[in-house]
């Protein structure tokens, strides 16, 4: 997937196989899977008191239910035209999947930050799918159509621009770039920008592991554990009954790490073990948290998720990776500007796979619910650059960016996909909404 030298009108020749303009189409096919089909096949092997909660969940807007139906658009994204080349793909590529964190040296960054169905894939689909959820975010908002549809082109258009300046720069130079949000906030215009980034500065400054640990946990004859917060946070197992368990799958974690990350790890030891239902396409999956304290009593929070195979794989063709945890640590660290001092992998008893990273740590989500025209926007040109970044790192700019053009003859065919699929989305809502009021799917409030 390394940038290789390319002749400046190959990328013009590939739109003699894949025009443009028909990057702008989108129709289903006949044999689509029906929505029922889909969630059913994706709720297989998911803990099935918490089905109830995903579907809960995914009901609450056609946006809810676009982030957990990342199976479903991989289908319809396979049998369009496309470039067929590749980068490393996030494969859920939509604006709640990017957000602020807390580097190594701990610098602010934003930056791409969900990567369970990672792989190498053909680059316009992390587009189209960035673009559509813009689509469905601004029409959650009940925005003009217009502006929802402007807001895809200018994803798409800060994607190109992005893949154009980060084709010609110095690869080094490239892997080291990071979107810092002390720059960000020192380069915004708007006084509604710089609102928006000091008070999510402020508020990861705050989210340290410390706060995390007054907020979940609870004292216990002498000791903490993570609070129960039924059905949302709670004990599966006895940790004390199953300590060797715990200890060899944290063992398996340990040497997935880097030596000197390896050292600060030992220096800690496993207290508590909870499960945590997180996120909406997440939800049924075995993710917990994990709190492990060290002789000074200060604690640390890992996050442990299951590592399920990618819903990509299906139209790429298997991973190189056996375990689906390293499958997705590998394609975060290749596609990230840093990662995690903790990433890593582990395999449970049960041969499972899982990856495990911090939990909350100065981590920030974008608060989408209350961004207003201004504000999404700005964020939908921020993501696309940070996506044209990671393409660029992973795959081969040039091409991509000679296949683009300089004009926004593409920027208006991503536009139209993403408002004709945003209409799909809307009617496989709508069938997942009759399928519930009909008894075939299970609710519950949580």
């Amino acid at each position: 997937m390394a940038n290789t030298p390319t002749p400046p009108d190959s990328g013009k020749t590939l739109r003699n196989k894949v025009s443009r303009s028909s990057q702008g189409i989108f129709k289903s096919s006949h044999d689509r899977p029906t929505v029922l089909a889909t969630i059913n096949a994706s709720n297989h092997d998911r803990v099935k008191h918490l089905i109830p909660i995903r579907m809960s969940r995914m009901s609450a807007s056609p946006f809810a239910f676009y982030r957990g139906m990342a199976d479903l658009m991989a289908y319809d994204l396979s049998l369009l035209p496309h470039t067929q080349l590749k980068v490393q793909a996030m494969g859920d590529c939509h604006l709640m999947n990017f957000g602020g964190f807390a580097t190594p040296e701990r610098n602010l960054i934003f930056d791409a930050n969900d990567f369970d169905e990672t792989l190498p894939a053909p680059w316009e689909w992390d587009v189209k799918r960035l673009a559509t959820s813009f689509v469905l975010a601004a029409r959650h908002h009940n925005m003009k159509e217009a502006d929802a549809h402007q807001i895809a082109i200018d994803v798409a258009a800060a994607y190109r621009n992005g893949i154009i300046e980060y084709a010609q720069m110095n690869t080094l130079d490239l892997w080291y770039m990071k979107f810092e949000l002390h720059d960000l906030l020192n380069k915004a215009h708007s006084e509604k920008v710089k609102t928006m980034l000091r008070t999510a500065i402020e508020k990861a400054e705050k989210n340290t592991q410390q706060k995390v640990f007054y907020k979940i946990t609870q004292s216990a004859l002498g000791s903490f554990e993570i609070a129960d917060q039924h059905p949302l946070i709670y004990h599966p197992i006895d940790l004390e009954q199953q300590k060797s368990m715990v200890l060899s799958f944290l063992d398996l974690y340990k040497n997935t790490l880097q030596e000197d990350r390896r050292f600060l790890f030992s220096q800690y030891e496993i207290t508590d073990i909870a499960q945590k239902v997180v996120g909406v396409g997440s939800v049924g999956t075995r993710c917990l948290v994990a709190l492990l304290m060290n002789k000074k009593e200060e604690p640390l929070f890992l996050q442990v998720k299951e590592a399920r195979a990618s819903v990509l794989e299906a139209y790429t063709g298997k991973s190189k990776y056996q375990h689906n945890g390293e499958r997705i640590v590998q394609g975060q660290r290749l596609v990230q500007a840093a990662s995690d001092i903790f990433l890593g992998w582990s395999t449970g008893l049960d041969k499972r796979y899982f990856y495990l990273r911090q939990l909350r740590d100065r981590k920030i989500a974008p608060d989408v619910e209350h961004f207003d025209k201004e504000l999404l926007t700005v964020y939908a040109g921020l993501c696309g650059h940070v996506l044209a970044r990671a393409h660029a790192k992973t795959g081969p700019a040039a091409l991509i960016s000679s296949y683009m053009g300089k004009a926004g003859i593409i920027d208006e065919a991503f536009g139209r996909f993403a408002v004709a699929y945003a209409n799909q989305t809307e009617k496989d809502y709508g069938e997942f909404m009759k399928a519930i009021k009909m008894g075939k799917l299970p609710m519950s409030k949580e």
